[in-house]
């Protein structure tokens, strides 16, 4: 485990690889690493600092790559030394592709193997970075998104590990319901569509003019994968974050070339947007992360949700985008994830899951926790989110709608949350 140093703007990094099991609760099934950076105010390398581990979003996701020390990443170095440990199977931690699973053997196997990719395993992986790396200090988390999943499992499994909790935009329901989410958050993207045809009404034609072209005869990426209706569709994933309105304004301005064809430039930034080629497994364990206890089969809830609602139809003018949605076809239409497709749907049928939250821990809870619960939130329902919190204990929440789902990204945010922490006296040291 021995690190390498070395100076970036603003800070100071170390990085090392640490060894795990792939299955915490059989060491003979394999090994695995998982990859840890620390960042460090380069004034302050020598000085006994508390912790913080950062908890990416997903799922799927890697931890940030930062250029300098802006954001959340400055306030934070402030007073800690900053942990971010890539979640297994992302990153530079044993990354997976879909290769590598399809290799592994029929639906099942492929299907076990995914399983050890959860919040549950992450957590005990984390749990081992802090005993080893850390002597078994306590740490702080901060979470975006998918990382309030595993703040919470953290809380349900080792609390004494952490002095604080501090949530952005990502408090699960409990108990965890795939299709209550879908319920919701079809309603959420629904609005979030609306409002980007009243910010830019011209665009409804534009957008509408690309469904057409792409219903009439098959349009190919630059990869060679056909560009459907609902693949374009799945684009308004992007209405959950600032500019993501502006960023679709300028997609399907350069959409089309004189003689009527789509152009490559706009057919290159499609599926740089939708190629998974960055975060495989955001979209092959988007349903998985809400498998909890005896509370299965997901059974592809997005795809049931948007069959009762016609609205969301390919042939419908203007046309409805879809957000943070996993579909059963995208593991056909989507060269870089067809691999998974036996594993995923056999996830997608799994009646039993490993547990990941304990109802009895989490109303006992004494950790501090702060949560940032973006009123318009997308992808995480506010309601949700509330009345989780209600049976934390221990645990406040900030409601506002200055953020979208991305407001992590201002070093406000996590300020406000520190601010209501030490109001109630403070981390546990």
């Amino acid at each position: 485990m021995s690190a390498i140093e070395y100076p970036m703007p603003g800070m100071h990094v170390s990085e090392r690889h640490v060894p795990v099991p792939l299955d915490w609760d059989d060491p003979t099934a394999g090994e695995i690493e998982v990859f840890v950076r620390e960042l460090v105010d380069p004034d302050r390398r020598g000085d006994d600092l508390p912790l913080l581990t950062y908890l990416q979003g997903g799922p799927g996701g890697a931890n940030p790559r930062p250029l300098k020390a802006d954001g959340w990443i400055e306030e934070a170095l402030k007073d800690y030394r900053v942990v971010l440990v890539d979640q297994r199977g992302t990153g530079r931690s044993t990354p997976l592709d879909a290769q590598i699973v399809a290799a592994i053997g029929d639906a099942e196997a492929g299907a076990d193997f995914l399983a050890h990719f959860r919040a549950d395993s992450i957590v005990r992986d984390l749990e081992h970075v802090r005993t080893t790396v850390y002597n078994g200090r306590k740490w702080a988390t901060l979470a975006q998104s998918y990382g309030g999943w595993l703040t919470l499992a953290y809380l349900s499994r080792a609390p004494e590990a952490l002095s604080a909790a501090y949530v952005c935009g990502g408090i699960p329901g409990n108990p965890m319901s795939a299709d209550e989410v879908y319920r919701r958050t079809f309603d959420r993207i629904a609005l979030k569509t609306a409002e980007y045809y009243r910010r830019y009404p011209h665009d409804a034609d534009r957008v509408a003019a690309v469904a057409d072209r792409l219903a009439a005869d098959p349009v190919h990426l630059p990869d060679g994968d056909v560009l459907t209706v609902r693949r374009f569709q799945s684009l308004g994933i992007d209405f959950g974050m600032k500019p993501g309105f502006e960023r679709m304004h300028w997609l399907v301005e350069h959409a089309f070339i004189r003689d009527g064809r789509l152009s490559e430039g706009f057919l290159a930034d499609v599926l740089a947007r939708t190629s998974s080629a960055a975060n495989p497994l955001f979209w092959t364990l988007q349903e998985s992360i809400y498998g909890d206890g005896p509370n299965g089969p997901t059974a592809w809830a997005a795809q049931r949700e948007r069959d009762r609602r016609p609205e969301f139809g390919e042939d419908r003018r203007p046309l409805p985008f879809t957000g943070e949605m996993a579909f059963p076809w995208m593991f056909d239409e989507v060269r870089l994830l067809r691999g998974f497709a036996p594993a995923v749907h056999a996830l997608a049928a799994r009646t039993e899951w490993s547990p990941i939250l304990d109802a009895d821990r989490l109303a006992a809870n004494e950790v501090p926790v702060a949560a940032a619960v973006y009123f318009d939130d997308m992808y995480v329902d506010s309601g949700l989110q509330l009345d989780t919190l209600k049976g934390v204990g221990n645990a406040q929440a900030w409601v506002t709608n200055e953020f979208e789902h991305d407001g992590i990204g201002s070093g406000r945010v996590l300020t406000r949350l520190r601010d209501l922490v030490r109001d109630r006296g403070g981390e546990r040291r």
